[in-house]
């Protein structure tokens, strides 16, 4: 049975996400103070969070708690959380000069697919995640982990950063991928 409420179990592990964000925003700032302690509650935070994005949907099909809600909320509440945690990235260090360059590609993959999604979408058209998407997916959530922590840990910062830009690649190869199987009907 579908749920009756907005305020599933699921629903309110994909608000959890963002509703940690200002958290993760004062640990960076705290962490010139507190070094280590705070990058490592950062990861742990971060862990948790990267866990909620699996559970919510899995427990909402489990469960048959699918919502229209949920089914719109969650990939703009990963979109929302990974900018976000890239831009702390940016903003603390972690990635400056020429490893901002795949932040922008995930930024502008992620506006195009969206948009092309939205596009598509009146016309009954899916683009549904292809198997190379998760790869990206994964290598971009470990790459993350690794920069969050990046300072504290030797090869970290460098080890993210090279798993971020294998991520952008795969970003760019799954949006390029996309596009194509859109670009068809862009011309009606």
């Amino acid at each position: 049975m579908a749920p009756k409420t907005l305020y599933t179990i699921p629903n309110i592990l994909t608000l959890s996400r963002i509703a940690a964000l200002p958290v993760f925003y004062v640990l960076f700032a705290v962490e010139p103070q507190y070094g280590a302690i705070a990058a490592w509650i950062s990861l742990v935070l971060y862990i948790v969070c990267a866990l909620t994005d699996f559970l919510d949907g899995y427990l909402s099909r489990k469960w048959n708690e699918v919502s229209a809600f949920g089914t719109f909320l969650d990939p703009i509440s990963d979109k929302i959380f990974v900018g976000f945690i890239l831009v702390l990235l940016i903003e603390f260090d972690r990635l400056s000069g020429l490893w901002i360059i795949p932040v922008l590609i995930i930024f502008t993959r992620e506006f195009l697919i969206s948009g092309l999604r939205e596009f598509l979408g009146p016309e009954g058209i899916q683009m549904p995640v292809t198997k190379l998407a998760k790869w990206k997916t994964t290598s971009q959530m470990i790459s993350l982990g690794f920069l969050i922590i990046g300072p504290f840990v030797p090869f970290a910062l460098l080890g993210g950063q090279i798993l971020l830009l294998a991520a952008s690649i795969l970003t760019a190869i799954t949006g390029y991928t996309y596009m194509k199987a859109g670009w068809p009907h862009f011309r009606k």
